[in-house]
Protein backbone atom coordinates (compact mmCIF):
# COMPACT_ATOMS: atom_id res chain seq x y z
CA UNK A 1 0.00 0.00 0.00
CA UNK A 2 1.27 3.46 -0.95
CA UNK A 3 0.67 6.46 1.31
CA UNK A 4 0.82 10.09 0.24
CA UNK A 5 1.92 12.85 2.60
CA UNK A 6 1.83 16.62 2.06
CA UNK A 7 3.82 17.87 -0.93
CA UNK A 8 3.04 14.71 -2.92
CA UNK A 9 5.64 12.80 -0.90
CA UNK A 10 5.12 9.04 -0.80
CA UNK A 11 5.98 6.02 1.33
CA UNK A 12 5.16 2.31 1.12
CA UNK A 13 3.62 0.37 4.01
CA UNK A 14 5.84 -2.46 5.26
CA UNK A 15 5.44 -5.29 7.77
CA UNK A 16 7.81 -3.68 10.30
CA UNK A 17 6.09 -1.34 12.79
CA UNK A 18 8.16 0.54 15.35
CA UNK A 19 8.58 -1.20 18.69
CA UNK A 20 8.79 2.07 20.59
CA UNK A 21 6.53 3.06 23.49
CA UNK A 22 4.88 6.41 22.70
CA UNK A 23 5.21 9.41 25.03
CA UNK A 24 2.31 11.79 25.45
CA UNK A 25 2.27 15.29 26.90
CA UNK A 26 2.05 18.52 24.96
CA UNK A 27 2.56 16.32 21.86
CA UNK A 28 2.91 12.66 20.90
CA UNK A 29 6.46 11.35 20.50
CA UNK A 30 7.44 7.97 19.03
CA UNK A 31 11.24 8.00 19.11
CA UNK A 32 14.17 6.64 21.10
CA UNK A 33 16.02 9.88 21.95
CA UNK A 34 16.41 10.59 25.68
CA UNK A 35 17.43 14.26 25.76
CA UNK A 36 17.79 17.37 23.61
CA UNK A 37 21.23 16.43 22.27
CA UNK A 38 20.07 12.97 21.26
CA UNK A 39 17.06 14.48 19.48
CA UNK A 40 19.33 16.88 17.58
CA UNK A 41 21.52 13.95 16.53
CA UNK A 42 18.40 11.98 15.57
CA UNK A 43 17.32 14.79 13.25
CA UNK A 44 20.80 15.14 11.73
CA UNK A 45 21.13 11.42 11.06
CA UNK A 46 17.71 11.01 9.40
CA UNK A 47 15.55 12.65 6.72
CA UNK A 48 11.90 13.48 6.20
CA UNK A 49 9.58 16.07 7.76
CA UNK A 50 10.87 18.03 10.75
CA UNK A 51 10.30 21.18 12.77
CA UNK A 52 12.20 24.39 12.08
CA UNK A 53 12.43 27.74 13.81
CA UNK A 54 8.91 29.27 13.88
CA UNK A 55 7.54 26.21 12.09
CA UNK A 56 6.22 23.08 13.81
CA UNK A 57 4.81 20.55 11.33
CA UNK A 58 4.31 16.93 12.24
CA UNK A 59 7.59 15.03 12.20
CA UNK A 60 8.32 11.80 10.31
CA UNK A 61 11.97 10.70 10.22
CA UNK A 62 13.48 7.97 8.05
CA UNK A 63 16.82 6.16 8.03
CA UNK A 64 18.89 7.30 5.03
CA UNK A 65 20.24 3.80 4.34
CA UNK A 66 17.15 1.60 4.38
CA UNK A 67 14.67 4.51 4.11
CA UNK A 68 12.50 2.95 6.83
CA UNK A 69 10.57 5.00 9.39
CA UNK A 70 12.51 5.43 12.63
CA UNK A 71 10.29 7.85 14.55
CA UNK A 72 7.49 10.41 14.52
CA UNK A 73 6.13 13.36 16.49
CA UNK A 74 2.58 14.72 16.35
CA UNK A 75 1.40 18.12 17.59
CA UNK A 76 -1.85 18.29 19.54
CA UNK A 77 -4.52 20.30 17.69
CA UNK A 78 -5.84 23.35 19.50
CA UNK A 79 -9.49 22.63 18.67
CA UNK A 80 -11.63 19.83 20.05
CA UNK A 81 -14.36 18.53 17.77
CA UNK A 82 -17.87 18.51 19.19
CA UNK A 83 -19.14 15.27 20.69
CA UNK A 84 -21.44 14.92 17.68
CA UNK A 85 -18.56 15.24 15.21
CA UNK A 86 -16.29 12.94 17.25
CA UNK A 87 -19.04 10.30 17.16
CA UNK A 88 -18.89 10.41 13.34
CA UNK A 89 -15.31 9.15 13.27
CA UNK A 90 -15.45 5.73 11.56
CA UNK A 91 -14.61 2.72 13.71
CA UNK A 92 -13.52 0.72 10.68
CA UNK A 93 -11.24 -0.39 9.23
CA UNK A 94 -9.40 -1.87 12.18
CA UNK A 95 -5.77 -1.00 12.82
CA UNK A 96 -3.27 -2.96 10.76
CA UNK A 97 0.30 -2.95 12.14
CA UNK A 98 2.93 -1.76 9.71
CA UNK A 99 5.97 0.39 9.17
CA UNK A 100 6.82 2.81 6.38
CA UNK A 101 9.56 2.90 3.77
CA UNK A 102 10.18 6.19 1.96
CA UNK A 103 9.90 5.94 -1.80
CA UNK A 104 12.75 8.43 -2.22
CA UNK A 105 15.49 10.14 -0.22
CA UNK A 106 13.91 13.61 0.02
CA UNK A 107 12.79 15.95 2.79
CA UNK A 108 9.19 17.16 2.90
CA UNK A 109 6.80 19.05 5.18
CA UNK A 110 3.65 17.50 6.66
CA UNK A 111 1.10 19.93 8.09
CA UNK A 112 -0.20 19.38 11.62
CA UNK A 113 -3.77 18.30 12.22
CA UNK A 114 -6.29 21.06 12.91
CA UNK A 115 -8.90 19.30 15.03
CA UNK A 116 -8.88 16.75 17.86
CA UNK A 117 -11.58 14.07 18.01
CA UNK A 118 -11.98 12.60 21.47
CA UNK A 119 -13.64 9.29 22.31
CA UNK A 120 -15.72 9.12 25.51
CA UNK A 121 -13.48 9.52 28.60
CA UNK A 122 -10.62 10.21 26.14
CA UNK A 123 -10.01 6.50 25.65
CA UNK A 124 -8.69 7.47 22.19
CA UNK A 125 -7.58 10.85 20.89
CA UNK A 126 -7.45 11.39 17.13
CA UNK A 127 -5.89 14.28 15.25
CA UNK A 128 -7.57 15.02 11.92
CA UNK A 129 -6.46 17.22 9.03
CA UNK A 130 -9.93 18.83 9.17
CA UNK A 131 -13.54 17.84 9.79
CA UNK A 132 -14.06 17.11 6.08
CA UNK A 133 -12.28 13.81 6.76
CA UNK A 134 -15.46 12.67 8.55
CA UNK A 135 -17.51 12.96 5.36
CA UNK A 136 -15.93 9.90 3.74
CA UNK A 137 -14.84 6.41 4.89
CA UNK A 138 -11.24 5.67 5.78
CA UNK A 139 -9.11 3.42 3.60
CA UNK A 140 -6.93 2.14 6.43
CA UNK A 141 -5.48 2.63 9.87
CA UNK A 142 -1.77 1.81 9.90
CA UNK A 143 -0.43 1.00 13.38
CA UNK A 144 3.11 2.38 13.15
CA UNK A 145 3.82 1.81 16.89
CA UNK A 146 2.02 0.44 19.97
CA UNK A 147 -1.36 2.23 20.20
CA UNK A 148 -0.31 4.79 17.54
CA UNK A 149 -1.92 4.70 14.09
CA UNK A 150 -2.02 6.79 10.93
CA UNK A 151 -5.42 7.40 9.34
CA UNK A 152 -5.53 7.03 5.56
CA UNK A 153 -8.18 8.34 3.19
CA UNK A 154 -7.95 8.15 -0.62
CA UNK A 155 -4.36 7.02 -0.12
CA UNK A 156 -3.38 10.15 1.82
CA UNK A 157 -2.38 10.43 5.48
CA UNK A 158 -5.16 12.57 6.99
CA UNK A 159 -4.60 12.04 10.70
CA UNK A 160 -3.26 9.99 13.56
CA UNK A 161 -4.65 8.36 16.69
CA UNK A 162 -3.37 7.43 20.14
CA UNK A 163 -5.24 4.78 22.09
CA UNK A 164 -5.31 5.05 25.91
CA UNK A 165 -3.39 8.35 26.03
CA UNK A 166 -3.50 8.43 29.85
CA UNK A 167 -1.23 5.38 29.92
CA UNK A 168 1.49 7.20 27.98
CA UNK A 169 1.50 10.52 29.87
CA UNK A 170 4.99 11.71 30.75
CA UNK A 171 7.06 14.90 30.98
CA UNK A 172 10.07 15.79 28.88
CA UNK A 173 12.06 12.80 27.67
CA UNK A 174 11.15 10.37 30.47
CA UNK A 175 9.66 6.99 29.66
CA UNK A 176 6.02 6.59 30.76
CA UNK A 177 5.28 4.86 34.05
CA UNK A 178 4.78 1.15 33.23
CA UNK A 179 2.00 0.88 35.84
CA UNK A 180 -1.58 1.61 34.77
CA UNK A 181 -2.85 5.16 35.37
CA UNK A 182 -5.10 5.69 38.36
CA UNK A 183 -8.76 6.74 37.87
CA UNK A 184 -8.01 10.30 39.05
CA UNK A 185 -5.39 10.70 36.32
CA UNK A 186 -7.86 9.64 33.65
CA UNK A 187 -10.45 12.15 34.88
CA UNK A 188 -7.89 14.95 35.06
CA UNK A 189 -6.61 14.20 31.55
CA UNK A 190 -10.09 14.93 30.24
CA UNK A 191 -10.22 18.16 32.24
CA UNK A 192 -6.82 19.25 30.93
CA UNK A 193 -7.69 18.52 27.32
CA UNK A 194 -10.88 20.54 27.79
CA UNK A 195 -8.92 23.47 29.20
CA UNK A 196 -6.29 23.53 26.44
CA UNK A 197 -8.60 23.27 23.42
CA UNK A 198 -11.57 25.19 22.09
CA UNK A 199 -14.24 25.92 23.09
CA UNK A 200 -13.19 26.01 26.80
CA UNK A 201 -9.86 27.72 26.12
CA UNK A 202 -11.80 30.57 24.50
CA UNK A 203 -13.68 31.02 27.77
CA UNK A 204 -10.36 31.31 29.58
CA UNK A 205 -9.17 33.96 27.14
CA UNK A 206 -12.44 35.84 27.74
CA UNK A 207 -11.89 35.46 31.52
CA UNK A 208 -15.18 33.67 32.07
CA UNK A 209 -15.43 33.06 35.85
CA UNK A 210 -16.56 29.44 35.50
CA UNK A 211 -13.65 28.57 33.23
CA UNK A 212 -11.13 30.33 35.48
CA UNK A 213 -12.47 28.50 38.52
CA UNK A 214 -12.26 25.22 36.64
CA UNK A 215 -8.62 25.90 35.73
CA UNK A 216 -7.69 26.67 39.34
CA UNK A 217 -9.47 23.55 40.58
CA UNK A 218 -7.66 21.30 38.11
CA UNK A 219 -4.28 22.87 38.90
CA UNK A 220 -4.86 22.36 42.63
CA UNK A 221 -6.04 18.78 42.14
CA UNK A 222 -2.91 17.94 40.15
CA UNK A 223 -0.57 19.50 42.69
CA UNK A 224 -2.27 17.61 45.52
CA UNK A 225 -2.34 14.25 43.75
CA UNK A 226 0.17 11.98 45.47
CA UNK A 227 -0.29 8.76 43.51
CA UNK A 228 0.63 8.44 39.85
CA UNK A 229 2.88 11.45 40.35
CA UNK A 230 4.76 11.21 37.04
CA UNK A 231 1.55 11.47 35.05
CA UNK A 232 0.24 14.25 37.29
CA UNK A 233 3.42 16.22 36.55
CA UNK A 234 2.86 15.70 32.82
CA UNK A 235 -0.68 17.07 33.09
CA UNK A 236 0.58 20.01 35.14
CA UNK A 237 2.98 20.80 32.29
CA UNK A 238 0.14 20.48 29.76
CA UNK A 239 -1.85 23.29 31.41
CA UNK A 240 1.17 25.31 32.61
CA UNK A 241 0.74 28.09 30.06
CA UNK A 242 -2.96 28.42 30.88
CA UNK A 243 -2.20 28.62 34.59
CA UNK A 244 0.54 31.19 34.05
CA UNK A 245 -1.64 33.37 31.84
CA UNK A 246 -5.02 33.04 33.58
CA UNK A 247 -4.61 31.24 36.90
CA UNK A 248 -4.26 34.40 38.99
CA UNK A 249 -7.42 36.10 37.81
Amino acid sequence: MKLTFDGDWRATVTDDPLHITPRFGTSVHVARYADVKERERWLLDTFGSQDWLWDAPDVFRFDPVGRQLVGAEFQLPGESASAEDSARLPLIPAVRSGGLRADEFRDFRHETCSVLCRAPKDAVVTGLRDLDVLDEPLDARIGIAPDVALLVQRGAVVGWSLTDPARYLTSGFAAPDPNPPCPATRRLLTECLDLTTTPVVDDLVDEEPAALARLRAVDEALRNQHEDRQRADALTALIATMVEDYGNW
